[in-house]
């Protein structure tokens, strides 16, 4: 007895890999320049507090994120440069700017958590209240903002890895100019690009190699 398998028309995945290239583009869109704009904006909160000993009394001491550190802020700037950047460039130039959008999002992650427990910033600002090059902070605590700095590097680095994985799929700027600055006809426009998927699919239809020369 002989068992036949079922093997799905090749038409059927197409549908199937554009959605899934149109939604792993909005997802990526949205935590790209979400992460960035929380990581940015976190910086600017209040991320540690203290206390240092000012002629016999404590000295109230703040420190906000870009006091700890620059990192993160830079990072997010770099991460929403490379997640425009892949719509320009095609092929090894979007891996490579996709793994820089990964890269600036793990980035983010690390400095932000370094910051939670980095007292740096609040000894040298005891140092300048108190005239002492030693003195130290005291009572030193952290607010939450390295942490929701933290979930916006997280968001860069998903974005990173969306455009890593389906960045192929996606579409790029549009070019309605040839390099030398002519306007490209409206034929050449239309021209068919025999590598697009449904281009294959066509010639399967019509009996052709789409692998031959």
């Amino acid at each position: 007895m002989e068992y036949v398998t079922a093997v799905p028309h090749p038409r059927s995945e197409a549908p199937a890999a554009v959605r899934a290239g149109r939604l792993s583009l909005a997802v990526a869109l949205l935590c790209g320049a979400l992460g960035s704009a929380v990581a940015l904006l976190s910086t600017r909160q209040l991320w540690s507090q203290g206390t240092t000993a000012v002629g016999g009394g404590a000295f109230p001491l703040t420190a906000k994120g870009s006091d700890v550190t620059g990192v993160p802020a830079a990072l997010a700037v770099v991460g929403l440069a490379a997640l425009v950047a892949v719509f320009a460039v095609r092929r090894a130039g979007r891996l490579l700017v996709a793994g820089l959008l990964a890269l600036s999002g793990a980035g983010t992650v690390a400095a932000a958590l370094t910051g939670v427990s980095d007292s740096a910033a609040l000894d040298e600002k005891a140092a300048e209240a108190s005239g002492d090059t030693s003195a130290t902070v005291q009572a030193l605590t952290h607010t939450a903002w390295p942490y929701v700095a933290a979930v916006g590097g997280a968001l860069i680095l998903l974005a990173g890895l969306l455009a890593l994985r389906y960045g192929r799929q996606w579409p790029g700027m549009g070019g309605r100019y040839e390099r030398g600055g002519a306007p490209r006809s409206r034929a050449a426009s239309r021209a068919p690009d025999p590598d697009r998927p449904e281009e294959l699919w066509k010639a399967l239809d019509r009996g052709e190699d789409p692998t031959g020369a």
